[in-house]
């Protein structure tokens, strides 16, 4: 390797690295490449990421950046960046800035016009929204869940109207008081499923309506050890199996008229009932 590790191009650039989040083979070949290539590697916890470069035997220099000290330490990075230098940014498992360290980085180096590069890589949320049997045509991200209850009931009460999937990490210590809380606010039938250790030797994957999933969680101390993340499935009308005579009658004149949509709301608004409720029924049993 040459004295000059900057890549190719030599467009001083700083490159967003993921990491594996458990498994070492789920680094890709060009993470290997950029952090083997780079002058500098930002890291979370240099100790850890440390390990993981021995692993693959990658020699460069890195540089402690974390929640503690990343907003005075982003702009010492920056001017590395403007004085020609390129530099890898990493946290201790994962895509950096999902929940990690990086945004005060990034944002300055925007600011400065230095070109930021991603790439792709290992993600918690969505490696467990994959595998979680959930619907992922619509969902959010939350982050960590609050570490006081009242913090975590207002996160609930702020979600549980919500039709898209939610996704939350949860600490081992946490867990059971989180998901109590989450049984207060979301009542016992709402579909939730927990991943943990992904990637990992015991990874699992258990969903069950929230309130067995917590009897479940509670009964195994094993369940409540290593990394974790919380999948909320989204709110659901409850459909009416049948509607009264009257009501019907209603929908169907009024649909005759009206586009079904608008006929549900001045129905529903009518016989005082939930019109997302009746909008199904018409789509099921209306031409």
């Amino acid at each position: 390797m040459t004295d000059n590790k900057t890549l190719p191009d030599q467009i001083p650039t700083l490159f967003i690295v993921p990491t594996p989040i458990g498994n070492l083979g789920d680094i890709t070949q060009r993470a290997i490449e950029v952090l083997s290539s780079v002058d500098l590697i930002a890291a979370e916890d240099t100790r850890h990421t440390g390990k993981l470069l021995s692993h693959f035997n990658i020699q460069t220099k890195t540089f402690a950046l974390h929640d503690h000290n990343e907003q005075q330490k982003a702009q010492v990075l920056v001017e590395k960046l403007l004085e020609g230098q390129s530099i890898a940014l990493v946290s201790d498992a994962g895509t950096p800035l999902i929940s990690d360290p990086g945004y005060h980085l990034v944002t300055k180096c925007r600011q400065a016009g230095v070109k930021v590069v991603p790439l792709p890589g290992a993600c918690a949320v969505i490696t467990a929204l994959s595998a979680s049997g959930l619907p992922s045509d619509r969902f959010s991200f939350e982050g960590f869940l609050p570490a006081k209850s009242k913090g975590r009931k207002d996160k609930f009460l702020e979600i549980a109207k919500a039709e898209r999937t939610c996704i939350f990490y949860e600490s081992p210590h946490r867990i059971l008081d989180s998901l109590k809380d989450m049984l207060e606010i979301l009542g016992p039938d709402r579909e939730v499923v927990l991943a943990r250790e992904l990637t990992k030797t015991f990874e699992t994957f258990q969903g069950l309506p929230l309130g067995e999933l917590f009897e479940w969680v509670q009964a195994d101390s094993n369940q409540q050890r290593g990394e974790m993340v919380l999948l909320v499935h989204g709110h659901r009308e409850a459909v009416l199996e049948s509607l009264p005579d009257e009501v019907t009658r209603t929908l169907a004149i009024l649909s005759k008229e009206l586009p079904l949509k608008k006929a549900a709301a001045l129905a529903a608004e009518i016989y005082n009932l939930k019109k997302n409720a009746l909008y199904k029924w018409g789509l099921e049993n209306l031409d």
